[in-house]
This record gives structure tokens, sequence and C-alpha cells, in this order.
């Protein structure tokens, strides 16, 4: 079977995909309080309160945005590979 330019880009877009999804789930913080969170209960703190823009709530947005780009390739190129011969 010979490849066409775009199993070149597709492969290509869903490596490039994955690995900026393992770096920013890597990047995020834990969300686990721990055992003292669970007795003591959580306080919220100045953070808390702004979380949309803070660093992990950007980070957040990135990994669900490219993990939709992930999947939606992995559907197309799926349609396409059948499709075509």
């Amino acid at each position: 079977m010979d490849l066409m330019w775009y199993h070149y880009l597709i492969g290509a877009v869903l490596f490039v995909s994955s690995l900026i999804i393992i770096v920013t789930v890597m990047l995020q913080k834990s969300q686990q309080q721990g055992l003292s969170g669970a007795i003591a209960g959580g306080s919220d703190s100045f953070f808390d309160k702004n979380k949309g823009r803070t660093l992990d709530a950007k980070l957040a947005k990135i990994t669900k945005i490219i993990a939709a780009v992930f999947f939606a390739v992995a559907l197309a190129a799926t349609v396409i590979f059948a499709f075509t011969k």
C-alpha cells in the first residue's frame, strides 16, 4: 500500500498532539489534598477563588483543547483510512 501525504500529516498531528497532552498533564498540580484535607476540611484561599486565572487552569484548558483535536483527528483518520485504498 502506497502511503499518501495525508497519512504522514495525520500521523504527525497525532504524534505531536499526544506529546503536548502528556506534557500539559505532567505540568499540572495534583488535585488531591491528602488525608489532612479530608479530616480538617478544605479551606478556601485567594488562589482557589481565582482558579480560572492560574497556570493550572490554563494548562487544564490547553489539555482539553488538544485532547479534542486528538480525538477529532483520530476519528477523521479512521474514516479516511477505512474508505481509501
